[in-house]
């Protein structure tokens, strides 16, 4: 059995009993939206606030300014619905991934890590990108940052948005969408009009991020898989 099996095979009471809290008895968390995978938040938890967000399926904190437990979204409503919780390999940080019901930073930002911190120097050589590197991860950096556009308007819902009229209507709406922009980006293959296709892929390809979102699976998932495809041995 590997150790990922074993650490499966773990019954949550002995995953606790393993855990390794530091001399103030706490344990850092770091908190991930479940869909973005966008780091939204660190904090602290105390074996009482592991316990209340296991049982409770929402983030719970040690707050060590107020030293109090510390319910994420009480008081503002921005609460934080717990998809899964993973323990590193020394068992001595959490990494807590979560649906957040609206903004994790108290300042209205959807992350806590909005600010950037200049570099003095130019990166290390050794962890630089070549150009063709950072113009191929650059092609498509469109789509993540139309995914997380997507996900906020799920969350957020504005009025008059189209995004948020398609996510009020349901799934049998997205996937009727999907289908009439498949159906005309065919069309548009089969007129040989390039200009028609662009648009027609565009409007394809938004929609099947609205149903990935609806369906709550990332996008990276599906990058896995087809990197997963491109890797295994060719039969043909």
């Amino acid at each position: 059995m590997s150790e990922n099996e074993q650490s499966n095979a773990l019954s949550q009471q002995e995953v606790l009993e393993g855990i390794r809290w530091n001399e103030a008895g706490l344990l850092p968390a770091v908190v991930q939206d479940a869909d973005s995978l966008e780091v939204l938040m660190f904090a602290y938890m105390n074996k009482e606030s592991l316990k209340l967000s296991l049982e409770s399926g929402q983030t719970w904190f040690w707050s060590r300014s107020r030293g109090e437990l510390w319910h994420k979204g009480g008081t503002s409503g921005n609460t934080q619905a717990i998809a899964s919780i993973h323990y590193d390999c020394d068992s001595d940080t959490l990494l807590v991934k979560v649906v957040p019901e609206g903004p994790a930073c108290h300042t209205g930002e959807t992350s806590c890590f909005f600010r950037e911190l200049p570099l003095s120097t130019p990166p290390a050589a050794g962890g630089a990108k070549t150009r063709q590197e950072a113009a191929d991860s650059d092609r498509f950096a469109v789509l993540g940052e139309l995914e997380l556009v997507i996900a906020e308007r799920e969350t957020e819902r504005p009025e008059g948005a189209y995004t948020t009229y398609l996510f009020d209507k349901g799934v049998d709406k997205i996937l009727k969408k999907v289908g009439e922009e498949a159906s005309e980006t065919i069309i548009a293959a089969k007129n040989k009009d390039n200009a028609e296709l662009r648009l027609e892929v565009s409007d394809l390809i938004y929609h099947l991020l609205v149903l990935l979102q609806e369906r709550k699976l990332p996008l990276d998932e599906i990058m896995d898989e087809l990197s997963a495809r491109h890797e295994r041995p060719r039969r043909d």
